[in-house]
């Protein structure tokens, strides 16, 4: 009996190990389901309504980018027309001006003397026409009774033709005395704002100094290079959907004109819009840069935001939730075109209907578990963003 006692204790040893061995391995199965559970939990991703849009049809419209700077189509620069020094510039930048209105003077004392002394001249010039005359008609009289030769009374004639172009000449340099005086103040040519102002009170300007900058913004246009490949697509009448830069608001402009050569450095053909509507956005001002598009025709396609193609990959993709996962399906670009203040893009590679993650969502896993809101065809807005392409695209 004694024999079997070790091997007793040996057999409840081995037991109690064999016991708490599958106790821990059970635990641990039991740890590895709940872990399990909690990341089959974490993995599944919550899609809100406006994260998720189906793939339409839709029409787009061709158009070529643009961009340029407004100018106003009148301005002026108010220059001095006599050196001297300025008096009564009173107006600043944003001041508002009419045509005709008087900006400032030049002093005048220097120019009202030449005016005075002009005059003078041409007041001695006529007495001695006076005198001439006189001597010519005394001398007709004394030819006439033989008193003095022919000799005497042409020379007599020339001394009154002389006199006559003195004094021609003497009212000549009145009258351009006078217009120098009147030159001496500074009037607007146009009605407008004061875009810059050049110099002060006091400063001594030299002919054609620049004093003032005067814009018209009743009437704007936008400066636009049209590259030479799309500029053929390009006609007067022409509408364009333009935005301030940095901001969503948008307004119409139209073709007016289209210059007739290149720019030699790049090769771009400037394109004139006129901006129909000065007020439709708040701040717009001669000097900011407006971009957009210029409609080219429209093309009917499956169109997704530019901001729903991811591109962390090889090739451009979309996020699709299929049978409640993500699928990526690599798409081929096609035309763009700005709606609703946001690129638009056309895409091949994915059926219509199919349900196109947004770009909010950001980037997923292939095999993602989603749980999905009601189905929707109207994409999240998206961030505004310049055309990337030209209605030339859309052939490729």
């Amino acid at each position: 009996m004694k024999r079997w006692i070790p091997w007793i204790a040996v057999a409840i040893v081995v037991a109690v190990v064999a016991a708490g061995a599958l106790r821990a391995i059970a635990a641990r199965k039991a740890q590895q389901q709940i872990a399990s559970s909690a990341r089959a939990e974490r993995v599944v991703m919550e899609v809100a309504p406006g994260e998720v849009f189906a793939l339409r049809s839709r029409e787009l419209t061709l158009g070529i980018p643009v961009s340029g700077a407004v100018r106003a189509v009148q301005s002026a620069t108010i220059k001095a027309r006599v050196a001297g020094e300025l008096q009564d510039l009173n107006l600043r930048e944003g001041d508002a001006v009419h045509a005709g209105q008087v900006v400032a003077r030049i002093d005048a004392t220097e120019t009202q003397a030449r005016v005075r002394q002009a005059q003078q001249q041409a007041d001695a010039a006529r007495a001695q026409v006076a005198i001439s005359q006189r001597q010519f008609d005394n001398n007709q009289a004394l030819v006439a009774q033989g008193f003095i030769s022919k000799t005497a009374l042409d020379t007599s004639q020339a001394s009154l033709d002389a006199a006559k172009a003195s004094y021609q000449a003497g009212v000549a340099a009145a009258d351009v005395a006078r217009k120098s005086l009147a030159d001496t103040v500074l009037k607007s040519p146009i009605d407008g704002f004061v875009s810059q102002r050049l110099v002060q009170n006091g400063e001594r300007v030299a002919v054609d100094a620049r004093i003032l900058e005067v814009v018209d913004l009743s009437k704007l246009e936008v400066e636009a290079l049209v590259p030479a490949a799309d500029a053929a697509q390009v006609r007067v009448g022409q509408t364009a959907s333009l935005q301030l830069e940095g901001t969503h608001d948008g307004l119409q402009a139209r073709v007016v004109r289209i210059s007739p050569s290149a720019q030699t450095g790049t090769r771009a053909v400037p394109v004139y819009l006129a901006i129909d509507n000065t007020t439709a956005l708040p701040g717009l001002r001669q000097g900011v840069y407006l971009q957009g598009t210029l409609a080219a025709g429209t093309q009917q396609a499956l169109a997704v935001p530019l901001d729903a193609v991811r591109t962390d990959q090889a090739e451009p993709y979309l996020q699709v939730a299929e049978s409640g996962q993500v699928a990526h399906h690599v798409v081929r670009l096609g035309a763009r075109t700005l709606m609703d203040g946001a690129t638009w893009v056309a895409v091949q590679g994915v059926a219509e209907g199919a349900q196109v993650l947004a770009a909010r969502v950001g980037a997923l896993p292939v095999g993602t578990a989603l749980r999905l809101p009601e189905p929707t065809s109207q994409p999240p807005a998206a961030a505004p963003a310049l055309p990337q392409a030209t209605a030339a695209s859309a052939a490729h």
